[in-house]
């Protein structure tokens, strides 16, 4: 896909091209609404708001990461939801299961028992309600980097603030998550749960299901 060309036919009003680039972009997108939201339709909305406006400004594109510019609309868009209606993310469970089936389970349905398929589910299920209970710009930060993948840099350009702010918010809001999983420490499955969880009386059998689990 040649990328540049794409946008200038889009900039052009070349509808098709500009689908073509929602196509490409449009997984990527939603995932990061997801998480942000924490449910699917409003995740979905957000999706949609922000390819709109996407398109309505694709004009005012100046070069760059295409991505980085998308990613910044739909962060925006998020941000205003959430001040609008003045609410915490809900994490829905079911649509959480939905984006952690494997698009392959043939591949992978010999080497991981139902057990280890449950204990994963019981451990994303942790980390999305940890991550929703995050102030908004902590969250958005976490996401961005610790989900995404995204640099420091990367995150700075997308959400408009200095690099310092941009580590300033992942260092509170990692500590955060790390307060808050180590307070669901019974809810995760034994191997997950942190060091610190672990006492002279239980470290024992962890170490003997951790060495089980191999």
């Amino acid at each position: 896909m040649n990328e540049s060309a794409l946008i200038k036919d889009a900039q052009r009003g070349d509808v098709q091209a500009f689908n073509t680039l929602v196509l490409n972009y449009q997984s990527q997108v939603y995932n990061l609404a997801y998480r942000v939201m924490g449910e699917g339709d409003s995740a979905a909305d957000m999706t949609q708001n922000a390819f709109i406006s996407a398109h309505r400004n694709i004009r005012r594109f100046r070069g760059g990461s295409f991505k980085a510019w998308l990613m910044r609309i739909v962060t925006n868009a998020c941000y205003d939801e959430l001040r609008r209606h003045k609410r915490r993310p809900q994490t829905s469970l079911e649509a959480l299961h939905v984006l952690d089936e494997d698009p392959t389970p043939s591949l992978h349905s010999r080497a991981e028992s139902p057990e280890a398929r449950v204990q994963r589910r019981e451990l994303a299920d942790a980390i999305q309600q940890c991550i929703s209970a995050l102030p908004d710009d902590q969250r958005i930060a976490a996401v961005l980097c610790d989900v995404q993948g995204y640099t420091y840099d990367e995150i700075a350009a997308i959400v408009g603030v200095s690099l310092g702010t941009v580590k300033s918010r992942l260092s509170r809001a990692r500590a955060k998550l790390r307060d808050c999983l180590r307070g669901k420490g019974e809810l995760l499955p034994g191997r997950y749960r942190l060091d610190t969880e672990r006492t002279p009386e239980n470290s024992g059998v962890a170490d003997r299901n951790r060495h089980m689990n191999r």
